[in-house]
């Protein structure tokens, strides 16, 4: 069963701009758990069924004009029937006031009223786009993240194989390091796939018989970068003799994060070999590759081989340690 994850409302209205008209309770207690959010104009009409409490609840004009245009009796019943169901919070769009029937029912079933400046639609798309990042599905790997070219290249392989080494003559060339060592990947949408550092080493680079080094010190702070898509993935791994690797790049080898295909590289690693050109060729073919250029198929249909060779989409088995 996948894990389920929640951001506590103090940091949610902090990061959202929003302000506190009623909070039952510390704010950093209550925690909201669901990407979704709702407008509540069925409930309010008094269809209840199907009502997602755990969503944050927006009114916007029109749902406040509508309670303004019922009578004193009706208007307390809509709303004690619908904050008796104890939504997570509830966000009131565009400045307005906040009536006293509402206060009082949030008061006495305890939920937080919120108030923002934005427009109901714009409030609602920015929230939707924040929590996707904040509860989205997610796991920490080994490994490095760095923005080569605008695409993010998660660096994988075994300890001791170079894949600080890289990251930091990388940015010495002028890239952006996302992670080193540990790389928390979060899944944000159903085609896309974040990286970036936990908050404790976000910037600290290990670098054996050196130490400890904070890149964003030395090279400064155009030379980190908070979070990046992840575009491609490259596995160092030392150099085997015995071991047949791509030579043409036509094949379609990818490796499944998180449920995700993304495309992968197998690097063979000998002393001498320059890691941080080939990782930015890699960045700038795959690149290429995405915008519909093959340099391989060039290749083989100017030597009319192009029907010989079937290229294959195979999935590598570099994920699990």
């Amino acid at each position: 069963m996948p894990e389920t994850y929640a951001v506590p409302l103090a940091k949610l209205v902090a990061d959202n701009g929003f302000e506190y008209i009623h909070c039952p309770q510390e704010a950093a207690r209550i925690s909201v758990c669901s990407k979704d959010v709702n407008r509540p104009g069925l409930v309010l009409a008094g269809y209840t069924k199907h009502f997602d409490a755990s969503r944050v609840q927006f009114f916007g004009y029109t749902e406040m004009q509508y309670l303004a245009g019922l009578s004193d009796e009706t208007r307390a019943k809509r709303l004690e029937k619908y904050l008796s169901k104890r939504p997570c919070a509830l966000v009131l769009t565009r400045s307005q006031n906040c009536l006293d029937e509402m206060l009082e029912l949030a008061r006495k079933y305890e939920v937080p009223l919120l108030r923002t400046t934005e427009s109901t639609s714009d409030s609602m798309a920015s929230l939707i786009s924040y929590l996707g990042v904040e509860l989205a599905e997610r796991l920490t790997r080994h490994g490095v993240l760095v923005e080569v070219y605008g695409q993010g290249v998660l660096i994988l392989g075994s300890s001791g194989v170079g894949k600080s080494e890289t990251a930091v003559e990388l940015i010495k060339r002028g890239h952006r390091l996302v992670a080193d060592d540990a790389v928390e990947i979060r899944k944000v949408s159903g085609k896309t796939l974040v990286g970036s550092a936990p908050d404790n080493i976000r910037h600290y680079v290990e670098l054996r018989g050196i130490g400890i080094i904070n890149a964003r010190r030395i090279f400064g702070m155009g030379a980190v970068k908070m979070t990046e898509k992840i575009n491609l993935v490259l596995q160092l791994e030392p150099w085997d003799s015995e071991k047949v690797y791509d030579r043409l790049g036509l094949d379609e080898e990818y490796v499944e994060i998180l449920g995700i295909r993304v495309p992968v590289s197998v690097v063979p690693v000998t002393p001498g070999r320059n890691l941080s050109i080939i990782v930015e060729a890699a960045a700038m073919n795959n690149r290429q590759k995405l915008m519909g250029y093959n340099a391989a198929r060039e290749l083989l249909h100017s030597l009319g081989m192009e029907e010989e060779i079937i290229p294959e989409k195979r999935e590598l088995d570099i994920w699990h340690d």
